[in-house]
């Protein structure tokens, strides 16, 4: 069995007593029995345990929405939904053991806008986002923040662009892998504020977070749901949030579209199913995520760490991957990525 690293066993625990990171208990359903289709109908699904696989790390964006999602839906289901958490290559190892299994329903891919943008960045990904998936909904928006530790002496965006342009090339920020999605939103964050840094990748967004908090790493762009605990504790400074409005939960801390109007940002949390899934199977997973993110308790935990959930329907779902493809091709251009 892997072991979790002190550190990061450290930052899992504050998130759980923090209310932030909630226990997925999908297991909790195994024991219902799944409903018989009538004589005659297409069969049932599920018929056995839904994989939902996860390209990063324990306690990330992606992580928690699975948690909160999962249990619910295996109520629904009558059968475990179990999370695996295939880390690594910025997402890329999930998407490619997600896009080889069986398309039956019985195996879902949870991700980010990394889904597009490793495809723009690499030839050799083992995937391709259009071929080998079919969208079954977006899942929402989380709001992050960037962030710094105070002994940096930075208390602003316009700081933190000075500092940068007194040390070009040298100041460092992290991301939750390259071609993640937190790697590209600090890209268009650089080219917004025309700075230059040098990019640090790990595996997930709480490796990045720790390391902010040693001193190892100048700033990163976390979402709330990582950080939001330690921005009120004090441990990290919060110089801006990236959303067109400021956070109800940091209501004195500035949008980044106030000081850069240039700045855009193209994020979300989806799920996806291998291509050539039954289409009925597909329609009625994209119908039960709407019916869990609609749940009171559901909407609770969510708006606990500033998360916007905007579910859609499959079609919609794939015209938002085919748009984030074309905008990630030109901002990986501009920004040299490629």
């Amino acid at each position: 069995m892997k072991i979790m690293k002190p550190a990061i066993l450290t930052l899992v625990l504050h998130m759980i007593w923090a209310g932030t990171l909630p226990y997925a208990g999908a297991q909790s359903a195994a024991h219902k029995p799944a409903v018989s289709a009538p004589k005659g109908a297409a069969p049932a699904w599920p018929v056995r345990p839904v994989r939902l696989i996860n390209g990063f790390s324990v306690g990330g964006p992606i992580d928690i929405s699975a948690r909160i999602l999962g249990p619910k839906l295996a109520e629904l289901w009558g059968q475990p939904v179990v999370l695996e958490n295939r880390t690594g290559a910025g997402g890329s190892i999930a998407t490619v053991i997600a896009a080889q299994a069986t398309p039956d329903g019985h195996t879902l891919l949870i991700t980010s806008a990394s889904l597009a943008i490793n495809a723009v960045l690499r030839s050799n990904t083992g995937y391709d986002p259009l071929r080998d998936f079919v969208g079954v909904s977006q899942i929402g928006y989380s709001t992050s923040a960037v962030v710094v530790r105070p002994a940096l002496g930075v208390k602003s965006v316009k700081e933190l662009i000075a500092l940068a342009n007194e040390r070009p090339g040298k100041i460092l920020y992290g991301s939750a892998g390259a071609g993640s999605g937190t790697h590209f939103t600090t890209e268009r964050f650089n080219m917004a504020a025309r700075i230059k840094g040098t990019h640090v990748a790990y595996k997930g967004q709480s490796e990045m977070v720790i390391e902010i908090l040693a001193g190892r790493l100048n700033y990163g762009i976390p979402t709330l749901g990582v950080a939001l605990g330690m921005i009120k504790d004090g441990r990290l400074r919060a110089l801006a949030v990236v959303t067109p409005q400021r956070s109800r939960l940091l209501p004195d801390v500035p949008s980044v579209f106030e000081i850069l109007p240039d700045f855009r940002r193209d994020a979300a949390h989806m799920i996806m199913a291998p291509a050539k899934t039954p289409r009925a199977v597909v329609n009625k997973i994209s119908t039960d995520i709407a019916r869990v993110l609609d749940m009171p308790d559901v909407r609770k935990q969510m708006e606990a760490m500033d998360f916007t959930s905007a579910p859609t329907t499959p079609e919609q779902m794939d015209k938002i991957l085919r748009d984030m493809m074309v905008t990630f091709e030109e901002v990986a251009r501009a920004a040299g990525l490629k």
